[in-house]
């Protein structure tokens, strides 16, 4: 039969897991609040004669 105490004893997390966790806490996420805002700011520099029209942000 296992004994789960000893196993619990013996058990360390992979160390894929933590790499995993940098790599999502670590990078730069587009939110809907930051396309909003860009195509805002896209709209108004096209009024303007900047840019023209809206354009969403590659993901």
């Amino acid at each position: 039969m296992i004994n789960f105490e000893e196993e619990l004893k013996k058990y360390q997390p992979s160390l894929e897991v933590g790499d995993v966790q940098d790599a999502i806490y670590n990078q730069d996420l587009t939110d809907v609040s930051d396309i909003v805002v860009r195509m805002m700011k896209d709209g108004l520099e096209g009024e303007r004669g900047g840019k023209p029209g809206m354009t969403i942000p590659k993901l």
